[in-house]
């Protein structure tokens, strides 16, 4: 009788997380090395993982936040999140050390209890492939989120038997949850009883894939829609029931039956509150968080479940009894004729020819060039604005903006995730980030990162001198004759026709200064024809160029005026002040 002896090897810290997160189907890495995780990420690229080098935590982070949001799967990064399925795994200091000073010794997990889903230290090296996997499902199951796992410094290097470390697969797809049936009969007897329906599709709608059966929801009973920002696309933008054009007026203003599709009612809906909505208006919820019922306004009927299986539950029941919202309505009607109004306006400061361009000019050639399949990414105060009006979006998670934090600095790492995936998916499809000149310096250092991947996303940074609005290179030189710079120039002023396409030019890209419409079309095409390099076009607009002037009719308030007229805020070079027109 022969006895064989098997003797397993010995892995480090480092090769555990690393091969723990590629169970878990983890496919990218964002971040920025240092000690104690450079192993780590060396780990990770040897498992597999794609890693990629940011050159600011906060750019790390979003790009690992979109990387979430676009595939549906973790991604890992080494900064704080937003609302989006993603592993944080950050360094400490040796556990020997604790309390005595360590080199940036600070309670990381107790601190990032109060940001995170999940949040934790892995006693032992054998632990790390349980707290991985405990990580990535907490991330994803009910409302996606980012959690937090600890790795001390004496855990990287640290070896220990394989044969001691129990091998956890990779966890299962979120489970499916349906509403309670008589909370879809509660919700259909409300929405059949509207006079003036509209669904609002929010970004939960796209993260839960609900694109299909929404399709067939609007389409087979006739229903207006609205999309939020990160919303869009799930139908197109130019789907004949997208009453995006008409949305404060008369969609938001007027409805009496709202259904919130994955959608919130906070500061972007205007809280659901009058003066923006009709103070009666009965709102139909459906969401996949239970905290999330309620906030702002109380729902007529609330549908707790995944978005997409509530609307076929849904669907399930309209179909037995052929409902449909008549298309001849007055409602029909008054939304008809808004959108043609807004749509004439808005074209019509399109169309302007001035020198330099505005807003409305740029918007309008940069629609007429970009791929119907392009990934929009966009940031900024006017650009992300104007640009969510006039940028159509046709796709499902095919935009990426700032969204609810209003959080400036997303762009680039948005735009180095969604180039990063489709070159891995190899879809064709071109990544274009819209910037404002303001937005665009939060994490300007990207394009370094862009151009050592040679990835061909192309920037488009409409400069107007400043955050919201800025003055021009005569008044700037006034400005400084005037006294000390930092005393006399407005807080919102940046540096006129400063040279953002030398930044790229600087890394090997392609940099375009852009002053007019034929440098503008031609500089575009080019870019888009480019797959090799990053390019980035610095359109240098009007300093005062801003949104169209809103009005808003209020309720009967003693407290409100009867009309609110937003107007942009003027510099007055002769004054030195910004001042209403």
């Amino acid at each position: 009788t022969e006895i064989f002896t098997i003797k397993m090897e010995d892995v480090t810290g480092a090769q555990l997380i690393a091969e723990a997160l590629k169970a878990q189907n983890v496919e990218y890495m964002f971040g920025i090395v240092g000690v104690p995780i450079i192993e780590v990420a060396m780990a990770a690229q040897a498992s597999g993982i794609k890693y990629v080098g940011m050159r600011n935590e906060q750019a790390a982070c979003y790009a690992a936040s979109a990387v979430g949001y676009l595939t549906g799967r973790d991604t890992l990064t080494a900064n704080k999140a937003k609302m989006q399925p993603v592993i944080v795994v950050g360094g400490s200091s040796d556990q020997n050390q604790e309390t005595t000073g360590a080199f940036q010794e600070f309670p990381q997990v107790e601190a990032c209890r109060l940001y995170s889903k999940f949040s934790a230290r892995p006693s032992s090296l054998d632990m790390i492939p349980s707290v991985v996997e405990k990580a990535v499902r907490t991330s994803m199951y009910g409302r996606p989120g980012a959690v937090y796992v600890d790795i001390s410094g004496d855990m990287v290097n640290a070896k220990v038997n394989r044969s001691r470390v129990r091998e956890v697969p990779c966890c299962p797809p979120p489970p499916v949850s349906l509403a309670d049936n008589m909370s879809i009969t509660e919700a259909l007897a409300v929405l059949k009883g509207a006079k003036r329906p509209l669904l609002i599709i929010g970004k939960g709608a796209a993260h839960g894939r609900a694109e299909g059966p929404l399709r067939e929801l609007v389409e087979g009973c006739g229903l207006p829609f609205l999309p939020t920002p990160m919303g869009k696309g799930l139908l197109p933008d130019n789907h004949p029931n997208c009453v995006a054009a008409a949305r404060s007026r008369s969609a938001l203003l007027q409805a009496d039956v709202v259904v919130l599709l994955g959608a919130r009612l906070n500061w972007i809906l205007h809280f659901g509150l009058p003066p923006r909505f009709d103070p009666h208006v009965k709102v139909i919820q459906v969401d996949l968080c239970a905290e999330e019922m309620g906030n702002n306004v109380r729902p007529a009927a609330a549908l707790l479940g995944d978005i997409s299986a509530v609307v076929k539950q849904l669907l399930d029941h309209v179909r037995k009894d052929g409902w449909k919202y008549p298309a001849d309505t007055e409602w029909w009607t008054t939304l008809k004729q808004k959108m043609d109004a807004n749509t004439k306006m808005t074209m019509a400061l399109a169309l302007q020819v001035t020198s330099p361009m505005t807003y409305y000019q740029v918007f309008h050639h940069i629609g007429q060039l970009l791929p119907r399949d392009c990934i929009l990414v966009s940031e900024g105060a006017n650009t992300m604005d104007i640009g969510r009006t006039m940028l159509p979006n046709c796709l499902p998670r095919h935009r990426l903006d700032a969204g609810t934090f209003g959080t400036m600095g997303v762009g680039l790492g948005f735009a180095i995730a969604a180039a990063a995936v489709q070159r891995g998916q190899n879809t064709g499809q071109r990544v274009v980030c819209v910037e404002g000149d303001s937005a665009f310096g939060f994490s300007g250092m990207e394009v370094e990162t862009m151009c050592r991947y040679k990835l061909p996303v192309v920037i488009i940074v409409v400069n107007n001198n400043g955050i919201y609005s800025g003055v021009d290179a005569e008044t700037w030189e006034m400005m400084g004759k005037m006294g000390e710079l930092t005393t006399v120039a407005p807080p919102v002023t940046l540096l006129p026709d400063a040279r953002y396409d030398e930044v790229m030019n600087a890394f090997g890209g392609r940099g375009f200064l852009v002053r007019t419409k034929e440098e503008l079309l031609s500089a575009l095409q080019i870019s888009l024809s480019d797959w090799e390099r990053p390019s980035l076009l610095n359109v240098l607009i009007d300093p005062s160029s801003d949104r169209k002037q809103q009005v808003t009719t209020t309720w009967n308030d003693p407290l409100l005026p009867s009309q609110v007229v937003l107007k942009p805020l003027l510099w007055d070079p002769q004054m030195f002040q910004f001042c209403y027109p």
